[in-house]
């Protein structure tokens, strides 16, 4: 079976889906412990990207290795209608490509709150694959309904990640076994 080049691939049921996060420890302490973002620690005011991708959260953050701020993941259950109002409401990152007028491109992507890039999902040893994963920004009037609205539920899968990067390619059954516990 041939694997669509853009598909979201994600864990979700009828009314979620689980996104991913990498923050520092302020930031994921903080939402944990309020079962939301409180800014601060968090921004506001700035672009945060949301991953429906593990192995592309993975790849990311350095299996949480990568520096400070991204050795915390967090587990994200939003809302299937806030995910949906994000993609109704996105532009993708590649059309600035098809613009000839920057001033008109900026105007567009300022007046947009949420932005998609497609990026090559990974394997287990976050090597690229030939499909890609859905990488969702969110700011301005997003941002706020992220947080104020769309999550439902927060985990910290950190020591999973752990887990599974030290499982290292050689017991790769294992470790299919522990994603497709993550990918549903």
């Amino acid at each position: 079976m041939a694997i669509p080049t853009r598909q979201i691939r994600a864990m979700y049921d009828e009314n979620t889906i689980r996104v991913y996060q990498a923050f520092s420890d302020s930031i994921a302490s903080s939402a944990l412990e309020n079962g939301r973002f409180i800014s601060p620690p968090f921004k506001m005011g700035r672009m945060t990207w949301i991953k429906p991708s593990f192995l592309w959260m993975m790849y990311r953050s350095g299996w949480g290795k990568k520096d400070d701020n991204q050795k915390r993941i967090l587990a994200i259950d939003i809302s299937r209608a806030g995910f949906e109002w994000a993609l109704g409401h996105s532009l993708l990152s590649h059309k600035a490509y098809y613009y000839q007028d920057k001033e008109e491109w900026l105007r567009l992507k300022n007046s947009t709150p949420v932005r998609i890039q497609w990026d090559p999902e990974r394997d287990l040893n976050l090597n690229p694959l030939s499909h890609r994963a859905i990488q969702i920004g969110l700011t301005n009037e997003a941002v706020q309904l992220y947080v104020n609205k769309w999550i439902q539920n927060i985990d910290e899968v950190s020591e999973l990640a752990k887990e599974i990067h030290s499982l290292g390619v050689c017991r790769i059954g294992k470790t299919q076994t522990i994603l497709s516990h993550i990918a549903g």
